[in-house]
């Protein structure tokens, strides 16, 4: 299908648009409309919050009367079902708009085609797969949800130039520099859920909250944008007691257990906490394919894991892993430091896990490397295969 460059033009306007809400749309896609008639921009508009209206609805508003014979570049098939809001598809129908752009369809069962069909039925002209790759990377949360039945996974490391996490006595704070974990905060921000588990909690003091981030020269977070992930704990052993810092403050926690225990009385925190039993492995550690399944049917779209090696080695070890967010710090620490992630003992390079660079950034003075799995590790008999703490 052809499109113009104006097309092109009009639709990256609308990805651009859609970017705005990635703080604060979930469990929601981002996305950005356009109303454009004769090469002139009408109306713009894009989700800013669960509930509140769609793009397509704040352009069409601002456009008024004019709509009527426009075109709508939307970066996401107009919805056609009713939820908190009426559909986009039969707004756009009432507004009189004679074409609509579309970057891609979206997969979600109470979607996926029907926006399409009610707009067609109109007779308006429909075409779609406009910039359809940007627009997929706008949500690969929502994305992975309707079209694998699981979170995208993010694993975020922090290590030296050789390769470590921390000294051999565990002491890593701070390991980067002051922008690295400022920009950790726009992913924490970003995402639906943090997954972690107890020894990082009580090891680091750990909060895992978005914090306001002002002095960001990247993307400044106001705090109407401050929306706190549910927090996830692998808690197998329920060693968390609940006066640990990470229930004073923040968003609600989910903490994982072994099925068949009996879950632990936690002391009276400030944030709802949620207790959640997990099954097993033979070996008696919580399942993470479970943890994710579990994660999914809760409408998570995505997952920022913090956590140390046995953790990371896990979710690589089980082809979980969507995409490594890896911080670099110009230091050395040394053979006796700690691993990046517990994977085993390969005997053969075609074990190895392969990564995909996608993007190289300097961070203030650390370097972030992010990368995409080029296929599944093969695991072997010494990898941990399920969380260990």
């Amino acid at each position: 299908m052809r499109f113009s460059d104006d097309d092109i033009a009009f639709m990256a306007q609308a990805i651009a648009l859609a970017a705005k809400g990635r703080f604060t749309t979930d469990p929601n896609p981002n996305v950005g409309a356009l109303v454009v008639k004769d090469q002139q921009v009408l109306g713009r508009g894009y989700h800013h919050q669960a509930g509140h209206g769609h793009a397509e609805v704040y352009a069409l508003a601002e456009a008024g009367g004019a709509a009527r014979g426009a075109t709508c570049y939307v970066t996401l098939e107009p919805c056609a079902h009713y939820g908190r809001t009426p559909p986009c598809a039969e707004a756009l129908v009432k507004a009189g708009v004679s074409r609509v752009v579309i970057a891609m369809l979206d997969p979600n069962p109470l979607v996926a085609g029907k926006g399409v069909a009610i707009l067609q039925a109109a007779g308006i002209e429909v075409q779609s797969g406009l910039l359809a790759a940007e627009a997929r990377a706008l949500n690969p949360g929502f994305l992975s949800r309707m079209e694998r039945k699981r979170p995208y996974v993010w694993l975020k490391m922090a290590a030296s130039l050789d390769g470590r996490t921390a000294l051999a006595n565990g002491v890593s704070q701070w390991l980067t520099g002051t922008a690295a974990r400022q920009d950790v905060q726009l992913f924490r921000a970003q995402s639906s859920a943090i997954l972690s588990t107890a020894s990082t909690v009580l090891t680091d003091s750990a909060r895992l909250t978005v914090r306001q981030v002002s002095a960001c020269t990247i993307t400044p977070l106001t705090n109407a944008q401050l929306r706190q992930p549910l927090r996830v704990i692998l808690d197998r052993q329920q060693r968390l007691t609940g006066s640990e810092p990470l229930f004073s403050e923040g968003g609600p926690v989910l903490l994982c257990y072994a099925a068949g225990q009996v879950p632990k009385r936690l002391a009276q925190g400030n944030v709802r906490v949620e207790q959640l039993a997990i099954t097993t492995t033979a070996l008696g550690h919580l399942c993470i394919t479970s943890v994710l399944a579990a994660l999914y049917e809760r409408q998570v779209n995505s997952v920022w894991t913090e956590a140390g090696s046995t953790l990371a080695g896990q979710l690589i070890a089980n082809a979980v892993v969507d995409e490594l967010v890896l911080y670099q710090a110009p230091c050395l620490l040394g053979e006796l430091a700690q691993p990046l992630a517990k994977l085993g003992d390969f005997k053969d390079l075609q074990q190895v896990p392969q990564w995909l660079i996608q993007d190289v950034v300097m961070i203030g003075a650390d370097i972030r490397i992010r990368a995409i799995p080029v296929f599944p590790p093969r695991a072997t008999s010494d990898a941990p295969t399920e969380e260990a703490h």
